[in-house]
């Protein structure tokens, strides 16, 4: 396989204030000759939530830390039922890591991934995991 690592760059990151988490990519980059943009850095994530879902992105929650929010939040669709629902404590977009989640349609999809909810587990005592089978 041909390299073709000169072709890029440069990175772009969803990352919205977690400083130490931006200083390891821009770091790494680095090493490469590479940058990260890092167009959310500083948003507001509750804007940022509703801006995602007004525009007509669709995700699910794959991943719950159990220590923050409940089993009850794997596997829902991220819509403002679901924000509305969350702890105060809870960031909107879960950027402290309080949930992960899945975008499987939106405007800039050619088309949707289509998909089926599997087993819910908890692994390492913490975290519940959804899987999502392809269909």
């Amino acid at each position: 396989m041909k390299n073709i690592g000169w072709l890029v760059s440069a990175v772009v990151f969803g990352d919205i204030f977690l400083e130490d988490v931006k200083k390891y990519r821009e770091a790494n980059l680095a090493k490469k000759g590479m940058k990260g943009i890092f167009p959310l850095w500083n948003q507001d994530t509750t804007e940022l939530a509703h801006i995602f879902i007004e525009l007509g992105f669709k995700a699910i929650i794959t991943c719950v830390d159990a220590k923050v929010i409940g089993k009850r939040f794997v596997g829902r669709v991220f819509d403002a039922q679901f924000i509305s629902e969350l702890p105060s404590t809870v960031d909107p977009c879960g950027e402290n890591g309080e949930f992960h989640s899945f975008v499987y349609d939106g405007p800039i999809f050619l088309e949707r991934v289509l998909y089926t909810i599997g087993e819910v587990i908890l692994r390492d005592n913490r975290f519940y995991y959804c899987d999502l089978i392809p269909l």
